[in-house]
């Protein structure tokens, strides 16, 4: 992160002992200045694969924080695209990023509890989903399938795993241990755990939600040594 721009390691600290909406919040006017904020390589590369899937109507970005995702919707979408996020601080920088754009409405609202019916033709979310619980999970694929149209579709990034004993795997597990116990010992909870989200288990949660699970590589994201991609697009089709 920018050592001038980004958060202090003191704001750090207490947007970690504070809940997930509220550690928003507070990180929101800071948030585009860390590495939590989708990098342009992966959102370019996604724009890429969805144009040639596209055009599409209507377009949500879920869990959408200040808006990196809604860049991708406005490329490949043709009409209104919106943003949806429980964290009021994020979507107050959001909107402040593309004040005077046309067609782009925020919407603040927890993705468990989505207030749309057959709205949209196409979802996307970047690097949500470490702040759900698998038992969460079903739910809220439940909740996207209610919000697209038929033949809708649901597409996000999903990272190769990283290979047992690299750094990579342990930089992993030691940020999912500290967080275990960050949440055993203090109140309110922060949930994020990204070792959980599996993705033999998310294909057969989205299967089970009623959706056909096809994946695509990033290739701009490069590949590992054995020739599988480094990224794919999973882009699941509401039946």
């Amino acid at each position: 992160m920018s050592a001038s721009q980004g958060p202090t390691l003191r704001e750090l600290a207490v947007q970690a002992l504070s809940s997930v909406e509220r550690g928003y919040d507070l990180l929101a006017p800071k948030f585009d200045h860390t590495p939590y904020r989708t990098p342009d390589p992966v959102l370019h590369a996604v724009t890429r694969v969805l144009a040639e899937l596209g055009p599409f109507g209507r377009g949500l970005d879920l869990c959408c924080g200040t808006g990196a995702g809604l860049g991708v919707l406005r490329e490949v979408c043709r009409e209104r695209v919106t943003g949806v996020d429980f964290s009021a601080g994020m979507l107050a920088v959001g909107r402040g990023c593309v004040q005077g754009a046309q067609g782009v409405d925020w919407v603040r609202a927890d993705a468990r509890a989505l207030p749309f019916r057959d709205a949209f033709d196409l979802v996307v979310s970047f690097g949500a989903f470490g702040h759900f619980l698998p038992a969460e999970r079903p739910g809220l694929f439940a909740q996207v399938r209610s919000v697209l149209a038929p033949g809708g579709r649901f597409a996000f990034p999903v990272a190769a795993p990283a290979r047992p004993g690299s750094l990579g795997y342990w930089t992993l597990l030691g940020f999912d241990t500290s967080m275990r116990v960050r949440n055993a010992l203090w109140r309110p909870r922060f949930v994020m755990y990204y070792r959980d989200f599996r993705l033999a288990d998310v294909r057969a949660e989205l299967a089970r939600a009623g959706f056909q699970v096809d994946l695509y590589a990033l290739e701009e994201l490069g590949r590992r040594p054995d020739g599988s991609p480094r990224c794919r697009l999973l882009v699941a089709t509401a039946h």
